[in-house]
């Protein structure tokens, strides 16, 4: 108990949450304000602490934000939570108890509420709520005897109040599930769509003025978009490279714009295409929380985004050419399109195989390496970078190195004998009809009759929505006919996205499987040469190499190495251009 006739001296705690919710500069001066009308009398508050954020981060992060500086809020602060604990652990003191309005102001989360309330107790300090019982005997510091009831209303609370933040964000959850479902857009249209306004279905917020967008295709930038996917999935360029062919013509492919115009640079950067290729909504399907708003906006896993189930807007890529797109950065990961030594003032020498080297063992790619003036690459894994998968480490070497030279000796005869040769079609007959036959499988053919099914079902539905229009009766209700109508032309809309999915999904698996027969032809259609790689220069054996998509796969458990070759229609023009020097 505090001395007769002295003052007890208390500390009062305030948190409003972010700015962007409530209004610091009304809610702190209430909560002060019951504070004090809570307090018994003889009760003075001497210090104010008070923060504006979010009372769900974690303790070691809280007190630090500057938001209370944009406020012209008029309560003395001597600093955050932090600065509360700290002056509560010091034997000079000013308070022996705090107060705050509610104990949520504390914290959101009843562990760290219960952990402040712990740490001011250990330090002699106790923590009052301006909505619970004060007992006169809590003054000078010192605990109430009977404290029972109190604990279990102050736990109830805490209960409570983290019970109704929870259910507040599951229920938003829902709700953002529920509208990409429905495939309604979050946020800006991405560069190819246009938004297209519907009027909120929710009468109040229509009255408003409020409404809900669906995507739509935009004519002029949308076959940017499919072009970048190509240029990446089957040309396996990289961002820089993409952005400087689009920047040939800028009146073609027209430069994205940022939410921001003075950030405008007028013209195609890696990080803009990199931007596109990362967006799974040129799929045609919805997708929504692919980036965290509580965290910085870092992007959250794949695992964690949330699809509607078909597709909602015409797509630009078809979902194959998506997830094609993707790995690429991981085999691309560091390493630059063109020829020529890195930039980085340590680098000494270039790599012809740069970027084309894979470990069969960890599936990552190898990098150059020079020791006594000899070229090799390595694979090097980093385990701390790589917790939780193990996996990859089982059978691997700490450092695993490979002379380049006996790498490059063994490409280079494998493009002269097996790619430009006059006897290759008699070297590749037996790969080309494994290869033929594995394409050919069931699987791929059953889904192939499926989709043939769902293609013919789709028609039909779409038929059936034209007989109904056709055959269409109106009624003395003109609201009704034209909602029906609408109805029917929504309907429609959704068959053509849905079929145009089906067909590009089936188109693909006709392409994907080729007979042996198609593609000895094609291999017949490249020019068959005699030039000696050796002498090629770096930049156009690159380029040679880039036609063909190359890809080796190393694997010194067994001192293999295993070359794969993409041909593709596009193979012949570039690999002409690459082997006369253009």
């Amino acid at each position: 108990m505090a001395d007769a006739g002295l003052p007890v001296p208390v500390a009062w705690l305030g948190r409003t949450s972010t700015e962007d919710q409530q209004d610091p500069s009304l809610s702190l001066p209430r909560q002060l304000r019951k504070s004090r009308q809570a307090l018994p009398d003889g009760y003075v508050i001497v210090a104010h602490f008070y923060d504006v954020e979010s009372g769900r981060k974690e303790l070691g992060d809280r007190g630090y934000s500057r938001a209370h500086e944009q406020f012209d809020i008029a309560i003395p602060r001597d600093g955050g939570i932090q600065d509360l604990l700290a002056e509560a652990g010091r034997p000079d003191r000013r308070f022996v108890a705090v107060i705050c309005e509610s104990i949520d102001r504390v914290a959101r989360r009843t562990y760290f509420g219960t952990k402040i309330e712990y740490e001011l107790e250990q330090n002699g300090v106790l923590l009052l709520a301006a909505n619970e019982p004060i007992a006169p005997a809590a003054g000078g510091g010192q605990r109430s005897r009977k404290r029972a009831g109190p604990i279990l209303t102050r736990r109830i609370n805490q209960a409570i109040a983290e019970w109704c933040v929870v259910q507040m964000l599951e229920l938003s959850w829902d709700g953002f599930c529920e509208h990409t479902e429905q495939g309604w857009n979050i946020g800006r249209p991405p560069y190819g769509y246009l938004a297209e306004k519907r009027p909120h279905p929710v009468p109040a917020r229509r009255a408003e003025g409020k409404t809900k967008t669906r995507l739509v295709l935009d004519p002029a930038k949308g076959p940017t978009v499919t072009l970048i996917f190509q240029l990446r999935a089957l040309q396996r360029l990289g961002y820089d490279e993409i952005a400087d062919r689009l920047n040939t013509d800028l009146t073609r492919h027209l430069p994205p714009e940022p939410v921001d115009p003075r950030r405008a640079v007028g013209r195609w950067t890696g990080s803009a295409v990199r931007g596109i290729l990362a967006n799974p909504k040129y799929t045609g399907h919805m997708v929504w929380n692919r980036r965290a708003s509580k965290k910085g906006g870092r992007c959250n896993p794949p695992s964690e985004w949330v699809w509607s189930p078909r597709p909602t807007h015409e797509p630009l890529v078809t979902e194959e050419l998506f997830k094609a797109a993707s790995p690429v950065a991981k085999y691309r990961q560091g390493s630059r399109t063109g020829a020529g030594i890195n930039h980085h003032p340590q680098a000494k020498r270039s790599y012809r195989l740069r970027s084309y080297v894979t470990c069969d063992l960890c599936g990552r790619r190898m990098f150059g390496k020079t020791r006594h003036a000899i070229a090799y690459l390595a694979c090097e894994p980093q385990r701390q970078h790589h917790k939780g998968r193990a996996d990859w480490f089982g059978d691997h070497p700490k450092s695993l190195w490979v002379r380049e030279e006996i790498l490059l000796e063994a490409v280079r005869s494998f493009f002269t004998q097996r790619m430009f040769a006059p006897d290759r079609r008699r070297h590749l007959r037996a790969p080309l009809q494994r290869s033929a036959k594995d394409q050919r499988n069931d699987s791929a053919t059953d889904r192939h009759k499926q989709l043939t099914r769902e293609l013919a079902g789709l028609q039909r539905r779409k038929e059936n929505l034209i007989d109904q229009l056709e055959n269409f009766e109106a009624t003395a209700d003109a609201d009704a006919d034209r909602e029906y109508r609408q109805s029917i032309q929504r309907r429609f809309a959704e068959l053509t996205t849905e079929r145009r999915t089906k067909q590009s999904e089936l188109d693909q698996i006709n392409i994907d499987a080729p007979t042996a027969g198609d593609a000895a032809d094609l291999l017949d259609q490249i020019s068959r040469l005699r030039v000696d790689l050796t002498e090629l220069p770096e930049g156009l054996e690159r380029k040679l190499y880039d036609a063909f998509h190359l890809k080796v796969l190393y694997n010194r458990t067994r001192h293999e190495a295993t070359i794969q070759v993409m041909i593709r229609e596009d193979t012949i023009t570039m690999s002409a251009k690459a082997t006369q020097g253009r």
